[in-house]
């Protein structure tokens, strides 16, 4: 793979991906300094707490000791790490933690009530494969490895997603392909076995009013899968090909999860020489 030695990555991720296409300055930041000191939002906490209760779930643990071990992740996640947005004062913050015990507790409570079953392969699968054409290898963390219901010599990768409101049912999202042709990849060299279906199993936190079913499945048919597979590969090969060439990552001020904090650490990386301290902007 000639060139390698000018990338500063080893692989691709969907996350890492995304970010970079997003906001390259905070993907350098995250990806290649390796520097984690980005604060989630109260929503994602709760997100990750449902995948923990989750994990422990399809490994083995009742419904109950897993929620709690979920509840116990949640509540172990320090201040800083969390944007809490306009709740700045200590009491603001205390009621927001509480609002969010409430939410998780509900939701893991939602998916855990009439929860999948599946004949578990592998729980957070994580793996890093060579894909022939592409310049870096891909990896992904699938959070269900399973038998595959409609064909028993493959498997299916099961996603689970906890959603302030459903996706927008008609046509796939192109995230979610993104996603799943990453977990193709990597479940199908990691496992020797065809990966059939990716399935998002997107839970909605907050209760139906109309009583309707709180999680709503999505289904990645790979058999109707190829001019998908053609634009994922183009678009790795892109990417790969643009930060080889790429000098400078600018920030994206009007990312909505990361622009400030893109924008502050472009101005920190300015050189003391850059500031002129007789500029005027009228000039």
């Amino acid at each position: 793979m000639q060139g390698l030695g000018r990338l500063p990555i080893k692989h691709w991720s969907h996350s890492s991906l995304m970010a970079f296409l997003r906001n390259p300055l905070a993907w350098h930041k995250r990806y290649v300094e390796e520097v984690y000191d980005t604060p989630y939002g109260p929503a994602s906490a709760v997100g990750r707490a449902c995948h923990k209760a989750l994990e422990h779930y399809y490994s083995g643990l009742p419904k109950e000791a897993a929620a709690a071990l979920g509840l116990e992740y949640l509540r172990d996640i320090a201040d800083f790490e969390i944007n809490f947005g306009r709740a700045s004062s200590k009491l603001a913050k205390k009621k927001k933690r509480a609002s969010m015990e409430r939410e998780y507790l509900q939701g893991i409570g939602f998916y855990l009530a009439r929860a999948p079953k599946y004949k578990v392969l592998a729980v957070e699968s994580k793996s890093t494969v060579e894909v022939s054409g592409l310049p870096l290898p891909i990896k992904a963390v699938s959070d269900l490895v399973v038998v595959s219901k409609v064909d028993p010599r493959g498997v299916d990768v099961i996603d689970h997603k906890f959603v302030s409101s459903f996706t927008t049912r008609g046509g796939d999202k192109p995230l979610y392909i993104i996603q799943a042709i990453f977990n193709y990849y990597a479940v199908k060299k990691t496992f020797g076995k065809p990966v059939r279906r990716f399935i998002i199993n997107e839970c909605k936190i907050s209760r139906n009013i109309d009583g309707s079913p709180q999680v709503r499945r999505h289904v990645v048919d790979f058999r109707t899968f190829r001019k998908e597979f053609i634009i994922f590969n183009r678009l790795v090969r892109d990417a790969t090909e643009a930060l080889r060439h790429m000098k400078v990552f600018l920030p994206n001020p009007s990312d909505i999860f990361e622009g400030e904090d893109s924008f502050m650490l472009y101005h920190f990386n300015l050189a003391p020489e850059e500031y002129d301290t007789h500029f005027r902007p009228d000039e």
